[in-house]
């Protein structure tokens, strides 16, 4: 298996808080001592090879005098923020050049508006509030790609379904079509929709989503009803890119796809 792009929020909190030690001129033995900790526990921190325990992060910023920059980071490696055969996917996304997506039930992640993805994210079974929004907050940083000067390309194709489907209010689904038909304009972005006329097609076995990385092998996830896998095996991912590229044939060409997005969007409005 090649190496998952060295983009980790585990590598980023472990050199900002060498960077904060260091600041002060602390040694490893003389952070730890601080706060409750073997000099060579914090330096598997600052190395990314040991989890981070909230008590360590909430102590470390008292000690540093620091107001929530350790914590923004910590909830990015937060457990509750992502199922954890998913937390590689931000990564490799994060690197991608391309990136083609599937999606049979819902928008597409990276595309959704907040409110949009609130309610998807709250019908996660047992979420509790402030897990949702832990979850939210990773989702719309991971959209911040599209803001990048090297931003990847992005080609979505998903099922008509999704337009349909009401999720939260007719208001909240009125702004996920207009934020998607604003999203159109975006260089990098495709968005094509297959339309009911297309009947049983191989996407209707799940979403999934494609990563063209500029260096290594091509990386794949496949979603399923509670779990999902990242994988980089050749033959899995040319398997998944071959159903990408049979789904893609019966979606609408562009054009189409902006006018039944905007007919949906009138549908909604008038509800």
């Amino acid at each position: 298996m090649s190496a998952i792009p060295d983009l980790s929020p585990e590598i980023a909190f472990g050199r900002e808080l060498r960077k904060l030690r260091t600041a002060q001129n602390w040694s490893l033995e003389a952070l730890g001592a601080k706060v409750g900790y073997s000099g060579t526990m914090v330096g598997y921190f600052e190395r990314a090879k040991r989890p981070i325990p909230e008590s360590f992060v909430t102590t470390a910023e008292e000690a540093l005098g620091l107001n929530g920059e350790l914590v923004a980071l910590w909830k990015e490696i937060n457990p509750k923020a992502a199922p954890a055969w998913f937390r590689a996917w931000p990564k490799i996304e994060a690197a991608a050049r391309v990136i083609r997506t599937w999606e049979p039930l819902v928008f597409p992640g990276l595309l959704q508006t907040s409110d949009y993805a609130r309610v998807v994210l709250r019908g996660v079974p047992g979420a509790t509030e402030e897990e949702v929004e832990q979850a939210l907050e990773a989702r719309l940083k991971r959209q911040a790609i599209f803001g990048r000067p090297t931003s990847p390309i992005f080609a979505a194709v998903i099922d008509e379904g999704v337009l349909h489907r009401p999720i939260g209010t007719s208001s909240i689904m009125y702004e996920q079509l207009e934020h998607l038909a604003s999203l159109m304009d975006h260089p990098k972005i495709t968005i094509q929709v297959v339309p009911f006329a297309a009947g049983m097609t191989t996407g209707l076995l799940g979403g999934f989503a494609i990563a063209q990385l500029p260096e290594g092998r091509d990386w794949a996830y496949l979603e399923s009803a509670s779990s999902g896998q990242v994988t980089d095996r050749i033959e899995q991912v040319q398997s998944i890119s071959l159903r990408y590229d049979t789904i893609r044939a019966w979606a609408h060409p562009l054009h189409v796809t902006r006018d039944v997005i905007r007919e949906m969007q009138k549908r909604y409005r008038d509800e």
